[in-house]
């Protein structure tokens, strides 16, 4: 992600943050939203959907909400939380917009406790909504705020770490009810509109679960946005094959190499039993995305070619899964 900074500092120390007003405890969120949701019981259809686009200040909520906006959402920006049910209602309503997506950030000072009261009334009004949350490594936000010499929100006279600090700490209990994270981090403004555009484009009910799979190399690092986490370093290594070595895990030779081993039979029949037993229940408990991350040392061979595996099977199940192959270039 190299768009929709701010500004720059170093790593942040754990402090206390002040309160602009009564705010409720964010442990509390959950909880509340939780015991609303129970009530929830009459869903509308899925071109009904209102969302919530929030997360930290230069993780890339602007971009994300244009996304949406050309998948034909209504959007609005920095809407006070108050509002939600009259929007969410204005949207459910015959000639109404019908998807509204909400733009929300820290900039509505008293948030947590006028957003979880938000959250419950619509539920109460069986009116869904879900949260995509963005968030993104310290030095990627601090890189951002450095390229476009904004201010935090959070920080108009303080260092902008200060900021950043506050606003995790701020958003930690809203980060855990939300049904998608997206982590910018490395992303370009065009990679992560493919990732909002794969999670919020229509499909037919039946395919109520968006399957994301990341091939990734742990010598840069696992997805911070990643459900499952699969390391796949013990089966033979292409790498270490010279003719081989140079080829990327999507060339036919690597893929041949990797799926001869007997090893990577047994291995790949014992994962597709497990996610084949584990989406349904995901499927059951309502969970709308699954990232799932497959790794190996760099990233660009045996990883890659699970992934791919991995792509087919749960399409040839009817299940939406869009890949990506993080380190592929590298």
């Amino acid at each position: 992600m190299t768009a929709q900074p701010e500004r720059a500092g170093v790593d942040p120390k754990p402090s206390e943050v002040p309160s602009k007003g009564p705010a409720e405890e964010p442990s509390k969120l959950s909880d509340r939203r939780k015991r609303a949701a129970k009530r929830a019981v009459v869903p509308r259809p899925a071109s009904q959907g209102f969302t919530i686009i929030t997360g930290l200040s230069g993780a890339g909520r602007s971009e994300a909400a244009r996304c949406l906006e050309d998948l034909g959402y209504f959007v609005v920006d920095n809407l006070p939380p108050a509002l939600l049910p009259k929007m969410a209602e204005l949207g459910s309503r015959p000639g109404g917009p019908g998807r509204v997506a909400i733009v929300l950030d820290v900039r509505g000072g008293v948030y947590f406790g006028e957003l979880s009261k938000a959250l419950q009334e619509l539920a109460e009004l069986s009116i869904p909504s879900r949260i995509l949350f963005l968030e993104a490594s310290d030095g990627d936000l601090v890189n951002r705020y450095e390229s476009t010499r904004r201010r935090h929100p959070l920080a108009p006279a303080d260092r902008v770490v200060e900021g950043i600090r506050k606003e995790r700490m701020m958003m930690e209990a809203l980060r855990g009810d939300a049904d998608l994270i997206i982590d910018t981090s490395g992303l370009t403004p065009h990679e992560l509109r493919d990732r909002v555009r794969d999670a919020f484009s229509d499909a037919p009910p039946e395919e109520s679960l968006q399957i994301s799979l990341v091939s990734f190399g742990y010598k840069y690092g696992a997805p911070r946005d990643a459900d499952l986490v699969i390391d796949c370093r013990f089966l033979p290594n292409p790498h270490w094959v010279e003719e081989l070595r140079p080829l990327p895990g999507t060339d036919d030779r690597v893929r041949t190499f990797v799926q001869g081993q007997a090893t990577y039979r047994e291995f790949l029949r014992r994962l597709r039993a497990l996610l084949g037993f584990m989406v349904p229940g995901f499927v059951a408990e309502g969970k709308a995305y699954l990232t799932v991350g497959i790794g190996c040392t760099g990233g660009r061979h045996r990883s890659v070619v699970v992934v791919e595996d991995l792509a087919s099977f749960f399409r040839d199940k009817g299940l939406p899964a869009s890949v990506d192959h993080r380190d592929l270039d590298r």
